[in-house]
């Protein structure tokens, strides 16, 4: 009867323990949206682009000022931004203030003519 309770209590602590770790939250994984590669900031000039997966451009690096947006960026009709903890400042050509793009999120900007952001170290900007 010792040796069976041994066993038992051995098969308990094993199942506790591997149900411990099938618990446990899975890390925060990377990937890619509408073929925007992680960690960046993508954008489509066409909702045909945007449908095909398929962006016009894409930043990656966190700078101290903005980035103004070269012609395959700058008034495109949507963005994504696949980074997990980083937000994106965005300004528009034809609208006053800025706004945030926070992480793993993604915009329609319509007739709003995006071009300049910042990506900066918080999901809040």
């Amino acid at each position: 009867m010792n040796a069976r309770r041994k066993f038992l209590s051995v098969g308990a602590a094993t199942v506790a323990a591997l149900g411990a770790t099938l618990v446990t939250a899975p890390d925060a994984s990377a990937e890619s949206q509408r073929g925007c590669a992680y960690p960046r900031v993508c954008f489509y000039k066409t909702q045909a682009d945007y449908d095909a997966h398929r962006p016009t451009a894409a930043y990656k690096d966190m700078t101290s000022t903005f980035q103004e947006l070269g012609p395959r960026a700058r008034g495109s009709l949507k963005g994504v931004n696949t980074r997990n903890d980083d937000g994106v400042i965005i300004k528009f050509a034809n609208k006053p203030g800025a706004w945030c793009m926070e992480p793993n999120t993604r915009w329609h900007f319509g007739s709003d003519v995006v071009d300049r952001i910042r990506i900066v170290d918080s999901p809040t900007c």
